[in-house]
């Protein structure tokens, strides 16, 4: 059990699996190995899809009489880049200057690391749990997010296991430890557009129908006017085009085709059903309008196509969940976490479907980039965080 209760070693230990999605190239044997001398019962099941890679998760429970927390997490990472523009390899976990550096340190096997040494702190100290707690840890996080979490949870649920909350180890902290907590996102949708014209010279445009112009025409409706200022949980919703493209290589030709592809980040103004169908209408107006198409009649052809996956926007209500939380933050560093729903989507997407969840975890400043890197002294304030957390939760 002791070796589990040291966060630093923890992590050393995961950074130095280079489990680039989806691969688990030993990380979930090494978090098997740590939890099962805490008396975890451990399986790990692996989800396949058609064309998708098959994907190995993880799950874990310690059950006693009491509520069951769940913690959720990813030992999946993004690829590394330019590894030669590394200071330290991406997958050494070198320490230096009082921070270690690799590919997963705070995205998010720092978090991952930190639960477990708390568990094992409070067994240690108390030598049991008055409740059950669970790992749900997938390798598909970072990737397509189809044979990971949902699909575990799923496996889950069918063989009876039911939860009274989550944890989410993500980075939520912009700056400092204590900053900010989790408790919802924002919904996710995407689209393409695609628009038809007619080919033609450049010099005889009468003969063509241009369908750059009608694209332009029906991106402007998307951008303009705002959708919403926001709601008192959330910030406003917001459109961005994601792609544009041709795929025409000559300078005087007219092409035939033209596509736009756009994700939309919404509030709780909207639902998946209602902010499709103002898309819509939006893209109707618009198709009519000559102002780029002076000389044209018919409306612009278009046809829009929906990506198959929705992150559907929600927010966490349990004032315990939150309660216990943040009073743990707060005890420990002396801040009140702003109770945010900002940035992008996470798998607490599918877990708020099977109870409440929120997520705290390490300083995301470095995720993702060159040189990630945690400080140590962040590893054991995080770890004394959920130790507190996991002693009041079953208190």
């Amino acid at each position: 059990m002791k070796s589990s209760i040291d966060p630093v070693q923890n992590l050393a230990e995961l950074i130095t699996c280079p489990s680039i999605t989806p691969a688990e190239e030993g990380a979930l044997t090494v978090l098997e190995a740590m939890l099962t001398p805490l008396g975890f019962s451990v399986e790990r099941p692996t989800f396949r899809e058609d064309d998708t890679p098959d994907v190995e998760n993880l799950y874990a429970r310690r059950s006693g009489n009491g509520p069951h927390l769940m913690f959720a997490g990813h030992t999946d990472v993004v690829p590394v880049g330019d590894e030669a523009a590394w200071t330290y390899p991406p997958f050494s976990a070198s320490i230096h200057n009082d921070e270690m550096y690799g590919r997963g340190a705070v995205d998010m096997k720092g978090g991952i690391a930190c639960f477990v040494a708390a568990v094992g702190r409070h067994l240690e100290k108390r030598g049991g749990l008055n409740g059950s707690i669970s790992f749900v840890i997938t390798g598909d996080e970072e990737g397509p997010s189809i044979n990971g979490t949902r699909k575990l949870l799923e496996w889950a649920k069918a063989k009876g296991e039911s939860w009274d909350a989550a944890v989410v180890g993500e980075p939520t902290n912009p700056e400092k430890l204590g900053d900010m907590m989790k408790i919802g996102r924002r919904g996710s949708l995407s689209g393409t557009i695609v628009v038809s014209g007619v080919q033609g010279h450049v010099a005889y445009p009468h003969l063509a129908d241009n369908p750059i112009r009608g694209l332009v025409t029906l991106v402007e409706s998307l951008l303009y006017p705002a959708f919403d200022t926001g709601t008192k949980d959330f910030q406003a919703t917001n459109l961005e085009i994601t792609t544009i493209d041709v795929g025409n290589p000559a300078v005087n030709v007219i092409p035939a085709k033209a596509t736009a592809t756009f994700n939309i980040r919404f509030n709780d103004t909207w639902t998946d059903e209602t902010l499709m169908a103002e898309i819509h209408n939006r893209l109707d107006k618009a198709s009519g309008r000559r102002k780029l198409r002076p000389n044209k009649k018919a409306p612009v052809n278009y046809e829009l196509t929906w990506r198959d996956r929705v992150s559907h926007v929600f927010l966490t209500h349990d004032e315990k969940l939150i309660g216990t939380l943040t009073s743990a933050v707060e005890a420990t560093t002396g801040k009140r976490p702003q109770l945010s729903t900002s940035g992008g989507t996470s798998d607490a997407r599918f877990i708020k479907d099977y109870c409440p969840v929120v997520e705290f975890g390490l300083v995301g400043k470095t995720m993702h980039m060159v040189d990630e890197r945690v400080a140590i002294a962040d590893l054991e304030t995080l770890t004394q965080i959920y130790e507190r957390f996991i002693a009041d939760f079953f208190a």
